[in-house]
């Protein structure tokens, strides 16, 4: 999220997030949040999608930054809706609202390496941990629909994502 403008919060429409799903040897890939109101809280590889950016190069981006690693997204996972209705922008009086897109992705290279403002640490975990995980210890309960449509192999291929960035002049 480097970057990132953190003003729109005080709009009541939706935003975008970019995430995710990488797993190796039968675990997922999760980062420890080190700041704001989700400090400590574990998530996916996850963030704001820039403004004019593609949607795949965003999660690429974002799990680049959260962890060190060059990943290539093999596959879209799905688009997840979450309302957060105890967290409320100030002004308008409505609750915030989330709009995920999430992918699968293989790691390519790197180490792990991170900016500790943003991640305190890295962790790798079977599904049946992060299940077993609760509002306390998991950033957003989708995860856990993440994981199930990840393990059911729900996976959608690259194509159906389109970005397309033209002048109407």
């Amino acid at each position: 999220m480097k970057g990132s403008n953190k003003s729109f919060f005080s709009s009541p429409y939706p935003f975008i997030i970019v995430g995710c799903i990488v797993e190796k040897n039968g675990k997922i890939l999760l980062v420890q949040e080190a700041s704001g109101k989700d400090t400590g809280k574990w998530n996916q590889p996850a963030g704001w999608l820039d403004k004019k950016e593609n949607p795949i190069s965003g999660a690429t981006r974002e799990v680049l930054e959260e962890t060190g690693f060059k990943i290539k997204i093999i596959n879209f996972l799905g688009i997840y809706s979450s309302v957060k209705n105890g967290l409320i922008y100030k002004k308008e009086g409505v609750a915030v609202h989330s709009i995920k897109i999430i992918f699968v992705g293989k790691i390519l290279s790197g180490k792990i390496k991170f900016d500790h403002h943003e991640i305190s640490r890295i962790g790798w975990f079977k599904p049946k941990e992060i299940f077993k995980m609760n509002k306390k210890t998991l950033r957003d309960r989708d995860i856990k629909d993440e994981i199930k449509d990840y393990i059911n192999k729900k996976f959608y291929p690259l194509k159906i994502v389109k970005h397309i960035n033209y002048s109407i002049d």
